[in-house]
């Protein structure tokens, strides 16, 4: 494995490890689940501004939703099956399914769609173990899941809203451009041609009215409906599928969702299944090798490791720290015994972007000596630091 492979800096970083004991999954360090819930709450923040209400559903399911749904027919191998006398059960392998019941509690009027749930979804699939590659894949993962209820004249609206959310989060995680692929009926396809060849046109057009160019691929839609797929490219020219809108005319009324329209009448709603970055392991990882380790400072796991000089300023760096901390950055305080250097050599290759330095001087005028991985920041009053630190990273 090379100095950039995801596994290499998460061990080096002390990340995340894997072990048998738990083939597939990932055993999240407080550095690495610090990168964690930063992208969780990015992702969070950006839905809550669109509408998303989240919502958690659970683990385990009985197979019953699973046979409804035709995912224990369509997708069966790939799930964990746990028998219980005369009940099986499943770990879910997604979480739309669980959606579609939290939908169908109460009655829902024309008026009140389009209806739009998120949730960071644990699923659990079982990956043959050849096919498994650090936190790229994984039998235990969380998805970044929504789902959208809606009439079907609300499909254009719906589609290019996530669309434009989706380029403006790659944009700012560093992904300025991405490739789209619409992916059509499967062989194991659920529901008649008819119903496959609106949901594809629909699909087609309203991806053309986004302003998007896409590939087509046959016959790689899921089993429930067509797809666009959304293809990044990392810096070493490597390509990721990660986000995924799916048209869905199948599972809703598969499991009795339905809504009142106008007229009084029940119609079932189309679902828009969608996740812009896939699995959020996977993802990591994704960045991880992309940026070589040097995650932006909004992801960083410690934004900051303040430094003494030497040991006779400690109790000045602990209050350097204690200000920055309670100004909302990630800070480590690093007083070791070792040199000044080493120290600053050992943050670079964990990757923290700012190293804050106090010494006599320092001590003596209430300042803070900054520098970034590039250059000096420069030396700044104890109470502007926080903000300084900020805008050097806005600038980088």
């Amino acid at each position: 494995m090379d100095d950039l492979d995801h596994r290499v800096l998460g061990q080096r970083q002390d990340l995340f490890h894997l072990q048998e004991e738990a083939r597939g999954s990932v055993f999240w360090h407080p550095r690495g689940f610090a990168i964690y819930r930063a992208l969780e709450d990015f992702v969070r923040e950006r839905m809550r501004r669109l509408g998303f209400r989240e919502i958690r559903t659970p683990q385990l399911v009985d197979a019953s939703l699973w046979e409804r749904s035709g995912h224990l027919e369509k997708f069966r191998e790939a799930m964990f099956l746990i028998e219980d006398g005369d009940r099986l059960f499943a770990l879910k392998p997604m979480s739309c399914p669980c959606h579609v019941q939290v939908f169908n509690q109460g009655i829902v009027s024309w008026r009140q769609l389009p209806v739009r749930y998120a949730e960071f979804g644990a699923c659990h699939r079982n990956e043959a173990s050849g096919a498994l590659h650090g936190i790229m894949r994984t039998a235990a993962f969380v998805q970044d899941d929504a789902h959208v209820f809606c009439r079907e004249d609300q499909i254009e609206e719906e589609v290019g809203r996530f669309v434009r959310l989706l380029s403006d989060m790659y944009a700012d995680l560093g992904f300025p451009s991405f490739e789209v692929a619409l992916s059509t009926r499967p062989s194991n396809k659920a529901g008649d041609d008819a119903l496959w060849d609106r949901a594809e046109a629909l699909l087609a057009a309203t991806a053309r009215a986004c302003g998007l160019e896409f590939a087509v691929k046959p016959g790689e839609g899921a089993f429930y409906g067509p797809k666009l797929e959304f293809v990044l490219t990392d810096r070493m020219g490597r390509k990721w599928q990660c986000g995924t809108v799916q048209l869905d005319f199948v599972l809703p009324g598969r499991l009795g969702a339905g809504y009142v329209a106008p007229d009084g009448s029940r119609r079932v709603p189309v679902m828009i299944h969608h996740a812009v970055l896939g699995s959020m392991e996977r993802f990591i990882g994704i960045l991880l090798e992309h940026y070589g380790g040097r995650l932006p400072f909004d992801l960083t796991p410690d934004q900051v490791a303040v430094m003494p000089v030497s040991r006779q300023h400690a109790a000045y760096a602990a209050t350097v720290h204690k200000v920055l901390s309670d100004a909302g950055l990630r800070c480590v305080l690093d007083d070791a015994s070792s040199t000044l250097q080493r120290r600053i050599v050992g943050a670079r290759a964990m990757g923290i972007p700012v190293v804050a330095v106090v010494g006599s001087r320092e001590e003596a005028t209430g300042n803070v000596s900054l520098r970034d991985m590039h250059s000096e920041i420069g030396s700044v009053s104890l109470d502007g630091a926080a903000a300084a630190i900020r805008e050097a990273a806005r600038r980088r």
